[in-house]
């Protein structure tokens, strides 16, 4: 079976992809990367644009000897995601786009880019892992998930939060979407404080094969929030 690629978002890790291992490994390989400055890559040299995670994502899938693959991205791993379809479209099986969108300025964000930069500059790690994390959430802080998101989103790299939010706000995909050759699936939570309705509505209207699922009573963490509800969508998807 062609395996399933994971790419998490700004603050996340390979460990938070940890509630889909079990249903979506029992019928293929899953490859969760951690990107540099993040997860268990906090110590590598940061990145700041998106086209240079997705350089480096695909120089990990070469170094490992993976061909074709499938990939799902979430939040800046989407951003990524759509950056790798277009680099390597022939090496994509099926592509997954997950609260996610192709305008990296985030129009509608819970708080601009750049407020982000400046809070994340005077709060230090730890407190805007905390305090992002719980906007991923609909009940935020008392979400049974939330502690494992933070502590994930804990890891990252100081320098890492500035480059990442560069990285996004410098990036649009709009261009791709329309040459994107894989089938796709956009999810979406329908609470998502990140990536506002017009991000997947881009993505599902204007990428030629794509399908749509919104999932209600979720946020930006549908993975986490309504796990079996996200595993049965990617799983019916990859196997169709």
């Amino acid at each position: 079976m062609t395996p399933l690629v994971f790419v998490h978002g700004f603050m996340g890790g390979s460990a938070q992809w940890a509630l889909q291992q079990d249903r979506l490994a029992a019928s293929r390989e899953l490859i969760a990367v951690d990107l540099p400055g993040f997860g268990e890559n906090r110590d590598l040299p940061v990145i700041n644009t998106i086209k240079g995670f997705a350089d480096w994502v695909v120089a990990e899938l070469d170094a490992k000897g993976i061909g074709t693959f499938n990939l799902m991205g979430h939040s800046m791993g989407g951003m990524i995601a759509q950056q790798i379809a277009h680099q390597v479209p022939d090496r994509i099986e099926k592509l997954v786009l997950y609260g996610t969108g192709p305008n990296g300025l985030l129009p509608g964000r819970f708080e601009t880019i750049e407020r982000s930069k400046i809070r994340a500059q005077q709060d230090g790690v730890r407190k805007t892992a905390r305090r992002i994390s719980a906007t991923w959430f609909v009940d935020s802080t008392i979400a049974p998930e939330y502690p494992a998101c933070a502590a994930i989103a804990e890891q990252s790299a100081a320098k890492a939060l500035a480059t990442g939010l560069d990285a996004m706000r410098d990036w649009s995909g709009m261009e791709f979407l329309k040459t994107v050759a894989s089938e796709t699936l956009v999810i979406w939570g329908d609470s998502d404080r990140t990536y506002q309705w017009s991000q997947p509505e881009l993505l599902w209207r204007h990428i030629p094969n794509a399908h749509l699922a919104v999932v209600p009573g979720c946020a930006h963490a549908v993975h986490l929030e309504k796990p079996q509800i996200f595993n049965m969508l990617v799983e019916d998807f990859l196997r169709t």
